[in-house]
Parts: structure tokens; sequence; C-alpha cells
């Protein structure tokens, strides 16, 4: 006999021993058990729930009934059962993040609702008298199309309308506006701490608006959600929690939003206006040119918060004096960023003295400086 054939035989001995040590383990087989036993052993394993003796064994286990569940049991059981039905609920702000919204939708809404009641409160162009009137009607800048000032009434009554927090539109707009400075992916409140990290003053930003309304929003809504004018935003951002240069970026935004709102009213837009036939792009991007000179003027001069109230009066100054040339600064800058070049911010030097924290000083806006022109000037 070959070593096959033994070895062979020898598993087949081994097998033989487990099948009967395993039956002795319960009870001394019989030969009606070892009959059974070597029945089994020819059938395929695939086979095997077919086998009556198997059915069979089921079918005395499907009578088994257990014993005495404990009450601590029982409660468990019912809890997860009520785990396993819980549905979420349609439309909860919980289960998903708020869509961010574009500027044109946010200007929808303003366009859509009932705004009469802000818009009594406009007075469109500065009132001038005596030798200041003569001047401006001869040397002053063209007046504004009359088919453009149904839109230039409409920029002025939204800088006259507050954030409501309850409009869930003017939630949205703050959420993206947080979103897309700081990259987070989650909502956020709309009260909170977190809204002095963009520069307002308080855990509240309706209360930094005077002066400018929910226009200063959509002002910064314009700029963030644009991808050219992101990148600047975010550039000025940065800059602005500078540990020497550091200055409230959003409080920035709502003073250079005032000078916008001032610049139109004051007619400095209106041949830009009247040129390209419309005023709310016109007036967005002197908003966004003005910032931009603002921040090349901040970094390349190393202006620090004591210096925020000089620095916005010569910018108001210039910006009124020569919106063209501000414009022509802005188209230049995104020019260059489609084209992947360097900021035109500048590079910035390194300060070897450190200038006082911003908390420690007061930051002077527009409107906080004394008025220093003998024309008469109205708030919006």
């Amino acid at each position: 006999m070959n070593e096959k054939s033994c070895s062979f035989h020898n598993e087949e001995e081994l097998r033989d021993g487990q099948v009967k040590s395993v039956s002795a383990g319960n009870s001394p087989p019989n030969d009606k058990d070892s009959s059974a036993l070597l029945a089994f052993r020819g059938i395929p394993i695939s086979e095997l729930k077919n086998h009556s003796l198997l059915r069979a064994l089921t079918a005395d286990a499907n009578g088994w009934a257990p014993g005495v569940v404990s009450p601590e049991v029982l409660r468990a059981q019912e809890e997860w059962e009520a785990v396993q039905n819980i549905q979420p609920e349609t439309g909860s702000q919980t289960d998903q993040p708020a869509q961010l919204i574009s500027f044109s939708e946010a200007l929808q809404h303003f366009q859509t609702i009932d705004l009469s009641s802000f818009k009594k409160r406009i007075r469109p162009t500065i009132r001038r008298t005596g030798l200041a009137a003569l001047r401006h009607c001869l040397f002053g800048p063209p007046k504004l199309h009359q088919g453009l000032r149904e839109e230039r009434d409409l920029v002025l009554t939204i800088a006259q309308c507050g954030l409501d927090s309850r409009d869930p539109t003017h939630g949205r707009v703050l959420k993206t506006i947080y979103k897309k400075l700081t990259g987070s992916k989650f909502d956020c409140a709309l009260h909170g701490d977190h809204w002095e990290d963009l520069g307002f003053q308080g855990a509240n930003p309706a209360t930094d608006l005077r002066g400018a309304g929910f226009l200063a929003l959509l002002h910064l809504l314009y700029l963030v959600m644009d991808s050219k004018t992101l990148l600047m935003a975010q550039e000025i951002f940065r800059l602005s929690h500078h540990h020497i240069q550091q200055f409230p970026f959003c409080l920035m935004s709502v003073n250079i939003t005032r000078i916008a709102i001032q610049a139109l009213r004051e007619e400095c837009l209106s041949r830009e206006c009247n040129r390209q036939q419309k005023v709310i792009p016109v007036v967005n991007s002197f908003y966004a040119a003005t910032f931009l000179h603002l921040a090349h003027v901040w970094k390349t001069q190393q202006k620090t918060i004591a210096d925020s109230g000089f620095v916005l009066k010569d910018l108001e100054v210039l910006a009124k004096k020569s919106p063209r040339r501000l414009l022509k600064t802005l188209e230049t800058y995104l020019a260059g960023v489609s084209k992947g070049q360097t900021s035109l911010l500048g590079a910035q030097k390194c300060c070897e003295a450190s200038a006082p924290h911003s908390k420690d000083l007061t930051f002077t806006g527009v409107c906080d400086l004394p008025p220093h022109s003998s024309e008469g000037t109205w708030p919006v």
C-alpha cells in the first residue's frame, strides 16, 4: 500500500473517531444514532438543509419559548425600537446648512418687497444753496439721467433698511459672508462673539450698520461672491488680522459704503452711471475700488488703527474727486488677478517697533469726524 492510501485511511479513521467522540460527549451512541451519523457523512454540505432529520430538529427549535425577561431588558428593547423609528425632520436647519446666497438673489429680495416706508426717508441728492449751488451747476458733474433715478433711489432705500434677524434672506446674507471670509462650511449663529472676529464691534452686526443700513452687507456680499473680488476680500481680511496693522474689517467696510452713498448723493458717480447706463454695478465697483485703495495705503504706508480716522478722511476726498481713477485701478487689479499675477497691494516691510493693540484704541469712522466742508450735507 502506498503512502497516499495510508494517509487516506488514517484521515478516515480520524474523522470516524471525532464523530464518535462528539457523540460520546452527550450519551453513548446507539445503533440508530450511528447509522444517522454515517448517513450524514455522504451528504454534501449544501444539501444538509433539505435533510428530513435536520428539518425535524429545526421544527422542534421553532417551538422553543424563552424564559422570563427582566423589565430592564424590555425597556431597553422598547427604547431601541423607538430609535429605529425616528425620522429626520424635513427642512431642519441642523440637518442641512443654509445655502449660499448670491448678490443678485439678495438684491431681488429687496426689489420684490414693499420698501415704501423706507423710501420716504431718503434724500437722493445733496441740498446746496448760494454759491455752492451755483458752482456745482456750472462746474460740477452732470445730473443723473432720468431713467436711472429709480435705480439710484433703490440703492439709497436699501441703505435705510436695517438688519432683521427674523428675515431668512437677511440671515443667509450674513452666513454667506461669514463662510466666504472664514472658509467655514458650517452655519453660524446670527449673534455671537464670532462676529467680532470678522471686524464688527460686538456680537450683533446690526448695531454697526448706522449710516449704511443693509447696503453695507450687500456690498460685503458682492465682494465675497465674485471669484475675482473674493481674492481681494480675503487678502484685505488677512491684513486686518495683522499683529501690528490690524483693523476691524467689517466696520471699515461699512465706512466705505458710507463714502459710496455720499458720492452717489453728491452726483460724483453720475457721469460713470450715465456712461454705463447702470447705477448698482457702478456703486458696487466704486465700493470695491475704494476698499482696494484703502488696503493699499494701509499696507504700504504702515498704517495702524490709530490712523483710521485720517486715512478714511483722505480716502473720502480722493474717492469723490477722482472716482474714475479708482475704478481704473480696480480694473487693473482684477485683470492681474485673472492672469495669476501677484497682488497689487504691495509688499509689506517689516516693522521693528510694535504698534498699540487695536482693543486699546477707538476706531474712528467717517461719520465720527467733524464736518469739513461749508457745503451742507444731509445724513442718509
